[in-house]
């Protein structure tokens, strides 16, 4: 690869960077306002969980399906459109004025921002290099950790001093820039030519063969481990905090922590990888993940807790670099859509599952048992990996 070319592949990797940030943020500007919003519609808090569930439900579905297209087309329309439904999405919310419009617009919010997720992380495994594939998805990760980390609490200054119809509206804006880079992207497809062809039609047996492959079973039993045990973190966190007498400022703090030090973590963590392989780190990783949950029952002040949320951050800054590596090195140009797309699915069907159910654990068993329990699946993933590791 000459000069120039490394200078086309730099400026695409930085704007898919710049895109990844804007097409992950509308869903963190909604996270920690959106109940709020549909309550004062007049949605039950039975209704209330159905539209905060709708969009993973939608959003998991349509990441295989965009997967699959972008096998067939490339990465760059289908992330087009997906930035467009999620712009008209953040709009639509604007006008929404009973609990089932609401609902109506969560799921096309979720169909729509499920072919942003797989066509960026495509895009961004396109433009790196076979020696450094871990450091460049660590820039793809710090993308994502960014959005969270900037959502959250921009989220709540806007809607305190303007209104949330300026959120879904800036949101919107935001979303239409992300637009506009996106066209500055290559027009070529990313998955060449070969991907492009009469008769390449979807097949069940196509995910079957990505399960196959060491790499993807190891990325995906990680990815799925990570954020079903954050979504029962994210549950049951607050309500013991709550029990020690702290409030929502201190939970928003160690969340903050943990976006911080997995984004600090993100580039050493892809240079580990480059240079000792794919599997240290991520094990590394895991077992820190398991050490920080184990302890957090244990921990009674503020700033232990901090201490133990950034732990919880640098094991995710460990595994996320390499495991989205693994989707890279263990596929073909003309699969990596769909290997990316089962990625992003799992992502999301591990909130969507570890919410409710470590929720439910928490609830039988006490909020202390319950934050105990969310190592569990961590463990599992761990021991899977070390026996694909032996074999």
């Amino acid at each position: 690869m000459d000069k120039l070319e490394l200078h086309s592949a730099g400026t695409s990797l930085s704007l898919v960077s710049i895109v990844t940030f804007l097409g992950f943020l509308d869903t963190h500007l909604l996270v920690p306002v959106l109940a709020i919003y549909a309550a004062g519609l007049g949605a039950s808090t039975s209704i209330i969980g159905l539209i905060v569930g709708v969009y993973s439900l939608t959003n998991t579905a349509a990441n295989i399906v965009s997967g699959w297209l972008i096998d067939r087309v490339g990465y760059r329309f289908p992330l087009l459109l997906g930035l467009a439904g999620d712009a008209l999405s953040m709009f639509l919310y604007a006008l929404c004025r009973l609990p089932w419009h609401l609902a109506l617009v969560r799921a096309f919010h979720g169909l729509s921002g499920g072919a942003v997720g797989p066509a960026t992380m495509s895009a961004a495994s396109h433009y790196s290099g076979r020696s450094d594939k871990a450091r460049t998805m660590s820039f793809y990760g710090v993308s994502l950790a960014l959005a969270s980390l900037i959502g959250y609490p921009v989220s709540g200054v806007i809607v305190s001093r303007l209104g949330y119809q300026a959120l879904f509206l800036t949101g919107a804006g935001l979303l239409v820039i992300g637009v506009l880079l996106g066209l500055m992207l290559p027009a070529k497809a990313n998955n060449g030519s070969k991907a492009v062809k009469t008769g390449y039609q979807w097949q069940s047996g196509r995910v079957k063969e990505l399960f196959k492959k060491r790499g993807l079973v190891i990325a995906y039993c990680s990815i799925f481990a990570q954020y079903f045990s954050f979504g029962g973190l994210v549950t049951l966190l607050p309500l013991y905090m709550q029990g020690l007498g702290m409030g929502v400022f201190q939970v928003g703090m160690l969340l903050a922590i943990f976006s911080i030090t997995f984004i600090m973590v993100q580039f050493p963590g892809g240079v580990m990888s480059d240079r000792v392989g794919r599997l240290p780190p991520v094990i590394l990783g895991l077992s820190m993940a398991i050490l920080s949950l184990l302890a957090l029952p244990f921990l009674e002040v503020f700033a232990l807790l901090a201490v133990g949320m950034g732990l919880y951050g640098v094991a995710y800054g460990f595994i996320f670099p390499s495991i989205s590596a693994m989707v890279a090195d263990d596929t073909e140009r003309e699969e990596r859509g769909l290997a990316t797309g089962m990625f992003h699915a799992l992502l999301t069907a591990g909130v969507a599952a570890g919410a409710p159910l470590l929720g439910w654990v928490g609830g039988a068993v006490g909020i202390e048992y319950g934050l105990l329990s969310i190592a569990g699946i961590m463990v599992l993933a761990l021991a899977v990996i070390l026996a694909i590791r032996r074999r």
